[in-house]
């Protein structure tokens, strides 16, 4: 069969609809933020969106407790198909027709846009990381998670938004966590049904709870303390991914807030 051509107009615009649509259904917030971004931005904000739901997806399907070895593959299978992206090819053998979409539009994407490549091999290694790892000793330790599955995003997305100084990176990446850390307060009992406690560990010994009022989802005023402490954590991020907005370019400014915004009111 022959292979289509990645850069016809047609294709191209049909692949960031199927990336406009996954943002759609899957990130409704962000997919909402982003009306005030240009088309052009608004395009490849979805290609890269797409391209992390695919991450998460293709994750999902290696069973908690995948052998080293297997992760390591998983990885480096990525990462040639990252490596094959960035030199502008698209491998039609090994992925379905929805997956070869989203490569072309991350590869027409990053025409116009200099994302380093080191960011999404990033982002699979964080993810990755939900295939062995159920607990975190210390924050030291989930921030390198956090990092890796959240402010890496923020980073390949900062440049779309464009900014005028590289000290926007920083407060990108506060962002990220901040947002992460959102999601581990939500998500906290959802976790416990699989087994995970996101929470550092020593932060539940020295609240007083185990694991297993974690897990039983045993409620105590040391458990609110505990998570109060946690909120203000994240807070302190948002405030500091708030102060990063007037790096970026006008038309970005107000995409970027309703995104801060809006999580930490969850």
């Amino acid at each position: 069969m022959k292979k289509p051509n990645t850069t016809n107009p047609a294709l191209v615009e049909d692949a960031y609809t199927y990336c406009q649509n996954t943002t759609y259904t899957f990130a409704k917030t962000f997919y909402f933020a982003s009306y005030f971004l240009s088309h052009k931005k608004k395009k490849a904000c979805y290609a890269v969106y797409a391209f992390c739901r695919y991450v998460d997806d293709l994750v999902d399907n290696a069973p908690h407790g995948t052998l080293q070895e297997n992760i390591r593959t998983l990885v480096s299978n990525w990462q040639s198909a990252i490596q094959n992206v960035y030199n502008g090819q698209i491998d039609f053998n090994n992925h379905d027709h929805d997956t070869v979409l989203v490569m072309i539009a991350w590869a027409d994407t990053l025409k116009n846009y200099s994302i380093p490549k080191h960011l999404p091999e990033e982002l699979i290694e964080g993810v990755l990381m939900d295939t062995y790892l159920d607990r975190f000793n210390t924050f030291e330790d989930l921030y390198t998670y956090c990092y890796k599955v959240a402010s890496v995003v923020g980073l390949m997305t900062s440049e779309i938004f464009r900014y005028s100084s590289p000290k926007a990176l920083a407060h990108a990446i506060d962002l990220g966590i901040a947002m992460q850390l959102t999601n581990i307060c939500r998500d906290i009992s959802e976790d416990a049904d699989r087994g995970r406690i996101y929470i550092p560990l020593d932060e539940l010994k020295t609240y007083g709870i185990s694991e297993e009022d974690i897990l039983k989802k045993r409620f105590s005023p040391a458990l609110t303390e505990l998570m109060k402490f946690q909120i203000e954590r994240a807070n302190t991020y948002y405030d500091s991914a708030d102060i990063g907005i007037g790096y970026l370019e006008k038309d970005s400014r107000l995409t970027v807030q309703l995104m801060s915004t809006n999580y930490r009111r969850i």
